[in-house]
C-alpha cells in the first residue's frame, strides 16, 4: 500500500490494529529468560502474540542452529496471518542465516520487521531488495528495562499514529534542513553489509547510526570505511544516536565519538544531528526506516518528522 510522503518505490506494511497476530522470533543470539513482559505489553495493545520455536531454542550462543533460525523466520515471512515480526534480541547471528531465507513473499504481503543492533542486517536487506519500511526500535528482550516513552513510540509507529521528535540543542550539531528516505542502524552491521546483496544505496538518504561497546579507534575506522566506499559523501543528512560503553586504549585516541564523526564528515555540508535518543539505551525511541523523513537542525535544537 502507498502512503503520502513516501517515495514512489517505498512499500509500507499495513499498520497494526487490535486483534492482529504478531510473532516473536530469534534470528541471532539465544534468550536468557522468558519473554513474559514483552508478551504482556503486546497483549495490552490488543495484539495476539505467537512465539517462534527459536524463543526457547539453544545452540552454543545462538537461538538454535542457523537452519532452525532461518526456518523459523521463513515460517513467519510466509504466514500471511502474521502482521509483524519482532526480533526478540540482537547479539550476533543474523548474518549466518539470512541467505537461507526467501523473503519474496514479503513483497506481495508486506509486514513490519522490528528490532535493532544485529537486526540492522534484516532492515538493510528488506529496504535494499524490497523497498519495505521497517522499524528500528525496542525488542522483546529490552522491554523490562525500556523507558515508557520509547515503548509508546514503538506503539505509535506500529499503529500508524503521529511520530515526530523535537530534540534539544547539542553543541556539535551542524545546522541545515534535509529530506530523504531514512536508513541505517548499527554502525558495525552497516559496515558488514557493505558490498553485499543487503547493502543500501546511501544517495540522498538521511543516515542514522548507533553502536555499543566499540573502541573509539574502531568506530573511526568503520566510519572511514563507509567514507572510502563513497557512502557518506552522498547523504542528505546524518543522525547520530547512542554510542554507548565506548572504550579507549591505554594511549588515548584523543577524540570523543561525536568529535570523530564530525571530523569524518567535516567536508560535507549536510545537517548533522547528535544525541538522538535511539540505540543501546533504555530510551531507544522508534524510527521508521525506509520512509521519507524531514530533518531540521537549528541553533536551538532539531526536529525529525515523517
Amino acid at each position: 500500500m502507498r502512503t503520502p510522503g513516501l517515495s514512489d518505490s517505498t512499500i509500507i506494511p499495513p499498520y497494526l490494529k487490535k486483534g492482529d497476530k504478531v510473532v516473536i522470533t530469534c534470528p541471532a543470539k539465544k534468550l536468557p529468560f522468558p519473554m513474559t513482559d514483552a508478551i504482556a505489553l503486546l497483549q495490552s495493545w490488543g495484539l495476539e502474540v505467537v512465539l517462534g520455536e527459536t524463543v526457547t531454542a539453544s545452540y552454543n550462543q545462538f537461538a538454535g542452529d542457523d537452519e532452525l533460525r532461518a526456518r523459523d523466520m521463513q515460517r513467519f515471512i510466509d504466514d500471511n496471518s502474521i502482521k509483524a515480526i519482532f526480533a526478540a534480541r540482537g547479539g550476533y547471528g543474523t548474518i549466518r542465516m539470512i541467505d537461507m531465507v526467501d523473503f519474496g513473499n514479503i513483497a506481495a504481503n508486506p509486514k513490519w520487521v522490528i528490532g535493532f543492533s544485529d537486526i540492522t542486517l534484516l532492515h538493510s536487506h528488506l529496504i535494499s531488495n524490497y523497498n519495505i519500511a521497517c522499524i528500528h526500535g525496542q525488542m522483546p528482550l529490552n522491554i523490562p528495562d525500556a523507558s515508557a516513552y520509547s515503548l509508546e513510540t514503538l506503539r505509535l509507529a506500529l499503529f500508524g499514529e503521529n511520530l515526530s521528535y523535537q530534540l534539544p540543542y547539542t553543541p556539535l550539531n551542524r545546522p541545515g534542513d534535509a529530506e530523504g528516505i531514512l536508513i541505517g542502524g548499527n554502525l558495525s552491521l552497516l559496515v558488514a553489509t557493505n558490498g553485499s546483496v543487503s547493502d543500501v544505496d546511501y544517495g540522498s538518504k538521511i543516515l542514522f547510526i548507533e553502536d555499543v561497546g566499540e573502541y573509539l579507534y574502531s568506530a573511526d575506522r568503520m566510519l572511514r570505511c563507509l567514507k572510502r566506499a563513497g557512502k557518506l559523501g552522498k547523504l542528505a543528512g546524518l543522525i547520530v544516536g547512542g554510542f554507548t560503553d565506548m572504550k579507549d586504549n591505554d594511549i588515548p585516541f584523543g577524540q570523543t565519538i561525536n568529535e570523530i564523526i564530525l571530523d569524518v564528515v567535516k567536508e560535507y555540508t549536510y545537517p548533522v544531528c547528535f544525541d538522538f535518543p535511539a540505540g543501546h539505551i533504555p530510551n531507544n525511541c522508534s524510527l521508521v526506516l525506509g520512509r521519507t523523513a524531514n530533518l531540521s537542525v537549528k541553533q536551538d535544537g532539531a526536529t525529525l518528522s515523517y
